[in-house]
């Protein structure tokens, strides 16, 4: 099966070539979306190896991943995955994480950070944050208690869940909109544990205050536009 890796990216020039190293060893293609990046982004995604696309200017992590799946697609893949550029995931999850579609067992399958393996470096606060994400998703959006990590950027997806999930949020909200979808759809999800490591670098680039609001914004406003 061909599997073809979508890396959204805006600013991850540091970091970048190693995530798309780890990635080449284990799919068949990585696709680097670099989403208006003011710095070397691009070329550093290009010089190891991956396909990049870019946006002329910022339009947020959603948006970069309907371009880098859309794309994903047409070069004929039969699992896209999901995966961040700020190297907090590990890369030998990939297998765990594609297998149970592979074998036909699930069509979207999660990478979890609360399923037994603890978060390195993960901070009380954003602790608490996740929790209340996931709480706000059962209550308000449907989605179904036992997925334990709503706000998870890991994913993977066959073909064909790949093509009907039609997520709209360019921004932060395509994390709620695409489990909603998901939800609400005849597809089959599953959940994996995985590792993750946050840095003070990563952690700087995640959601500021009111961030979650934000999202909650975004959501509301989209449901009017379907």
């Amino acid at each position: 099966m061909r599997v073809v890796a979508v890396v959204p990216a805006y600013n991850e020039g540091a970091r970048l070539g190693e995530v798309v190293g780890a990635l080449l060893a284990r799919v068949d293609r990585v696709v680097v979306v670099d989403d208006g990046s003011m710095d070397d982004t691009a070329a550093r995604a290009q010089a190891a190896g991956a396909t990049v696309l870019r946006h002329a200017l910022n339009r947020g992590q959603g948006a970069a991943l309907k371009t880098g799946t859309t794309f994903a697609l047409a070069d004929g893949a039969d699992i896209v995955v999901h995966y961040d550029a700020d190297g907090q995931h590990d890369p030998a999850s990939l297998g765990a994480l594609i297998a149970p579609i592979a074998s036909g067992e699930a069509d979207v399958v999660y990478g979890s950070r609360f399923l037994g393996i603890k978060a390195e470096g993960m901070p009380f606060t954003r602790q608490v944050v996740l929790f209340l994400a996931r709480q706000f998703s059962a209550l308000v959006l449907g989605i179904p208690r036992r997925i334990t990590d709503p706000q998870s950027g890991l994913r993977a997806m066959s073909r064909a869940a790949a093509v009907s999930l039609d997520f709209r949020q360019d921004r932060m909200a395509h994390c709620s909109e695409l489990l909603c979808l998901v939800a609400r759809s005849r597809w089959r999800v599953k959940e994996i544990p995985v590792r993750v490591s946050y840095s003070p670098e990563t952690l700087a680039k995640g959601q500021f205050r009111g961030g979650a609001w934000r999202i909650v914004w975004q959501l509301l406003l989209g449901s009017f536009q379907r």
